[in-house]
Parts: structure tokens; sequence; C-alpha cells
């Protein structure tokens, strides 16, 4: 039977924890002891009802509980999966490094590779536009600003929504129009103007996504998104972009190094 050695505990009657919860606790305890592994199929409904011995219904809430929380996800004729979420690590004090872009490379796709995933982007659109409110306050310039919208993708899969703010004044007759910017990404040619980029700012928070992000994204019910918002530094302290960037919660980890001193 499937759930042997999987799911060992029986249900307590006796606790105040509904039935489905301790299903739900459970089968999550598997996946993280890696019992249930990432893509493997959790115990179908049939073995669950007569693993503890209760309703139909009472399965069905146990399993929405896990797809709630972004652990599993249903493949319509198939059944129901272990998630896959293989994270990509996001060093913040190196992925900005100059000498990605001196090797043609901007930020995504090095983060990707040292990760062994294959980088890509979609839904790429440029339009000259006057900044939201939040954007000019960064950019302390109300002037026209080039936005530049796409979605990137990780072995063909959306994980995460860009928009970088740049001064006019800066993109207008320059690659940054275009929509490949050419090597090292729009930084290089921004650097290329004459800003050469000194430090970055970012800003983080969490909240569930708005229905077009989770459909962009493909997100189950429950996943939470990042949102980092960067300002881009020149030498001179002026701020010459600012990227608004939604990240799938489950497929990035941010990590960063700061000096003790």
């Amino acid at each position: 039977m499937v759930t042997k050695g999987i799911l060992i505990d029986r249900i307590d009657p006796s606790s105040d924890r509904a039935v489905f919860r301790q299903i739900a606790d459970q089968l999550r305890q598997a996946i993280e002891s890696g019992r249930l592994r990432e893509g493997e199929k959790l115990p179908s409904e049939a073995e669950l009802i007569e693993h503890y011995g209760v309703a139909r219904m009472t399965v069905r809430q146990a399993i929405q509980e896990l797809r709630n929380e972004g652990l599993a996800v249903a493949e319509h004729g198939r059944g129901v999966f272990v998630r896959r979420r293989p994270p990509v690590k996001r060093l913040a004090s190196d992925r900005f490094a100059r000498r990605h872009r001196k090797d043609g490379k901007a930020a995504f796709l090095a983060e990707s590779e040292a990760v062994g995933a294959t980088a890509g982007v979609d839904m790429i659109a440029i339009n000259e536009v006057q900044p939201p409110e939040e954007i000019s306050e960064r950019l302390l310039a109300n002037e026209p600003v080039v936005a530049r919208s796409r979605r990137y993708l990780r072995d063909g899969h959306p994980v995460e929504l860009a928009t970088s703010y740049i001064p006019a004044s800066i993109a207008r007759g320059t690659k940054i129009m275009e929509p490949n910017p050419g090597p090292g990404g729009i930084y290089a040619r921004i650097e290329d103007q004459g800003h050469t980029l000194e430090r970055f700012v970012e800003d983080v928070s969490t909240r569930l996504p708005t229905r077009d992000e989770a459909k962009l994204l493909n997100l189950t019910s429950g996943t939470p998104v990042f949102r980092l918002i960067r300002t881009a530094y020149d030498l001179e302290g002026m701020a010459v972009e600012v990227c608004d960037t939604i990240m799938s919660g489950d497929a990035f980890l941010l990590s960063y190094e700061l000096p003790a001193h």
C-alpha cells in the first residue's frame, strides 16, 4: 500500500484539532521529512480513506489544505503531487557584481547559471511613460521614464515579473529601448551612458499575489510573492533606475551577507 512507510500515525479522535487538519499535518510532515519527495504523487483519496477510516470529504479537505499552502498541486486526471520547488539562491551582495556585466551576463542569467538552470525572458513591453508617484519619489525626479516590463523564466517556468523604470534622458536612443538590450543587460547600457553604478538599495516585502500575478506566474492558491523594489545609484549619487519586481515565493531564497563592522 502506498501509505505504508509514508503515513505511520493514525488520527487522534480525542484531539481538539480537526481530523482533516491532523491528516494534513501528517502529509506535510511526510513532505518536509522527504518521505514524500518533490514531484512524487500523494496517496490517492481511496488509500487515505482506507488508512484513516474517514469520509471522502475529510480527505479532500486535508489535501486542499496542502494545496492552499503551495505544498501540493493537482494534475487533472493524474492525481495530486508534491510541488517541485527548486529555489534560486539570490545573493544580494554578488548578483549585480560588475564582473557579470563584463562577462556579458545580466543578473538573472548569472544567478540561474549558478544553480544549473536555463534562464529565459518573454512578454517584453517597452514604453515611455510618466512614472507612478512611488517611482518618481525614488528617482527624485518627475520626468518621463522608459518602462521595461518582462517576465523571467527558469527552465521554461515563469518565476518573476519585473518592470524597470529608467529616466528617458538616459534611455532614449540606446538599446535600452530595444527588446534585447545587449550583453550585460540594461545596467551595462546605463554604464555605457557614463553612469557608472556605485550601489543598489533593495526593499523587500511579502504578500499574496494579485489575480493577474498568480496567473502570469502559474502560482497555486496560497503561494505568496516577494515584492522587491530596487534603486540603482551611480557614482554621483543619482538614481538611474528603479526596478519593481514580483517574485514567486517558492522559487527564490533571498540570501544576504552583512558586514559585522
